[in-house]
């Protein structure tokens, strides 16, 4: 069947835009990353796996992201999580995989928490957890630190387009969020890919995260030369069998 796409409205939040296929179990859920949408090279990738598998697939822009409504700069880490828990229960049944990039990888995992019975598998790319925290705030200079916390926002220069604004709610609420100082009680199938040439997300915060989490069934898989996207064809070849490869255990 073709992809279906569509605004999902809800009262008082933003509209999200979606793309989404029906299939078999576990359906597949992509959770971009920061200022990121699910046009991006590895949503297409797993929804063109999931298209040739038969299997469901969700994919969606959080609030302030792509085609859904809202302002970027009003967005934090939990109303992302809500957004995506507004699509998953709207446009989702059954067991579900999520896939995760980049803070996108801190959001399935919250989102993992909020939905344990539904958890099929979980897959993160590059995953961020406590990245606001972990590697924003820690970096900040002094003087940044204090613009923000005085203004509200500041511009920060990324290697991806223009400066994106970070504003002290998301720095605030991410703290509310944060997941890699306790242990992370989920117990469904992990697989974890991170580049040691990752320059945004040091490589160790994957082995911080397998090390957290609760279940025993978690791989970690290092690409010595990966960059933080891993968008070559050979990552996306490995993404590619990540996910069989889960898909299988969980159709015996």
């Amino acid at each position: 069947m073709h992809e279906e796409r569509g605004l999902l409205p809800r009262a008082g939040s933003p509209p999200l835009a979606y793309a989404r296929r029906p299939g078999r179990e576990p359906g597949l859920v992509f959770l971009p990353g920061f200022a990121s949408d699910m046009e991006g090279e590895k949503a297409r990738r797993v929804a063109a796996l999931a298209a040739a598998r038969g299997q469901a697939m969700l994919r969606f822009d959080y609030s302030g992201h792509g085609a859904s409504g809202g302002r970027f700069e009003a967005g934090t880490i939990g109303a992302w999580r809500d957004d995506a828990l507004d699509a998953i229960d709207a446009l989702t049944d059954g067991k579900l995989v999520l896939v995760g990039s980049s803070m996108g990888g801190w959001l399935a995992l919250l989102v993992a928490l909020a939905r344990v019975p539904r958890l099929a598998g979980l897959i993160g790319i590059a995953a961020a957890p406590d990245f606001t925290e972990a590697l924003m705030w820690s970096a900040m200079p002094f003087a940044a630190r204090e613009t923000l916390m005085r203004e509200g926002m500041i511009m920060m220069p990324s290697a991806y387009g223009p400066p994106t604004p970070i504003t002290r709610a998301l720095i605030e609420d991410g703290r509310r969020h944060l997941l890699l100082e306790r242990p992370i009680p989920l117990t469904c199938p992990v697989r974890l890919l991170h580049g040691q040439a990752d320059p945004e997300v040091p490589w160790e915060m994957s082995l911080r995260l397998a090390e957290q989490i609760t279940g025993s069934d978690v791989t970690v898989t290092l690409i010595k030369d990966g960059d933080h996207r891993l968008s070559r064809p050979a990552d996306l070849a490995l993404l590619d069998a990540t996910i069989t490869g889960l898909l299988g255990e969980n159709s015996g």
